[in-house]
């Protein structure tokens, strides 16, 4: 078997049995299709660790991140472990290959302040009513009060939401479940969202649908229009040109760490597999306390 036959098989596999979301099957896709052009589509029997390793080599001349370098090589350890175990492959020649070390970065984040300000004014644009300004100020408030994944927020339908105890459903990475606290504000943001605008809304649309957030013609949001939304309020208060929803989570587990919340706690509310992923944060906690430090204390 060649091994864009073998490819197509692996990412059937990752969507129907391993369940990864689209966005990594796409990546690993991608890879694998750039590892079948660098081998002229070889047989899987004719590559062998050199050939991985060359592989990995030309993607560092021209220029690729460490962290897409991490994640070629995870792509092709995981796709050759498969192929043997499905009998495509007599062996796995990536057992050795060795993965570089990612690269650090710390995400963007708000400071509380500015993140005050974002969502008073988001709050204060849908006191006129307008059903578009109120769900785009309650999908702030839930983004940052909850700490969710854009595509959760998305997946949200009406039935997800507990306001009284002001939590919420979320169907995560690999379609895991948990539950999610969300504070006042965005309890009531939401409510009046519930109350003022999804109705309206949802007259627009030309079929029913469950769905919490909608868009402007009443069909299920799309996690486009929330970037797009993100970008606009969110860029100028971080400084930065391209700012998405994932800078909200950022700010939220960054703020909850700063005020003394357990790792533990925000790795679960987060819905991270491990512990090392929402360490991060307190990395970042760290630099805003060392910068801090440097502009207040005398003998820094």
């Amino acid at each position: 078997m060649r091994v864009s036959e073998a490819a197509a098989a692996f990412t059937t596999h990752l969507t129907q049995v391993r369940r990864l979301s689209p966005a990594t099957v796409r990546a690993y896709r991608s890879d694998l299709a750039d590892l079948a052009a660098a081998t002229a589509d070889a047989e899987l029997a004719a590559i062998d660790l050199e050939s991985l390793r060359d592989w990995l080599w030309r993607a560092t001349q021209r220029g690729d991140a460490r962290s897409t370098l991490a994640r070629r090589t995870a792509a092709v350890r995981s796709f050759f472990a498969w192929a043997v175990e499905a009998g495509h492959a007599p062996v796995d020649p990536a057992l050795r290959l060795v993965t570089p070390k990612r690269g650090r970065t710390l995400p963007a984040v708000a400071s509380a302040d500015a993140m005050r300000v974002v969502l008073d004014e988001a709050r204060d644009a849908a006191l006129d009513g307008d059903p578009i300004r109120l769900r785009d100020s309650a999908i702030l408030e839930m983004l940052y009060g909850s700490g969710m994944r854009v595509s959760e927020l998305c997946g949200l339908d009406v039935d997800d939401l507990d306001l009284d105890r002001g939590t919420a459903r979320v169907v995560g990475k690999g379609d895991k479940e948990r539950v999610v606290p969300f504070g006042a504000p965005a309890r009531n943001a939401v409510a009046s969202y519930l109350r003022r605008a999804r109705p309206v809304l949802v007259a627009r649309a030309e079929r029913p649908s469950p769905a919490l957030f909608r868009g402007a013609r009443g069909g299920a949001l799309g996690t486009r229009t929330v970037y797009e939304l993100v970008a606009r309020v969110l860029a100028p208060v971080i400084g930065a040109e391209t700012v998405g929803p994932h800078a909200l989570r950022h700010s939220a587990a960054t703020h909850l760490l700063d005020g003394g919340a357990d790792l533990r706690a925000v790795q679960e509310i987060l819905g991270h597999a491990s512990l090392g992923t929402t360490q991060i944060y307190t990395h970042v906690s760290a630099e805003r306390l060392a910068a801090s430090y440097r502009l207040a204390h005398p003998r820094a």
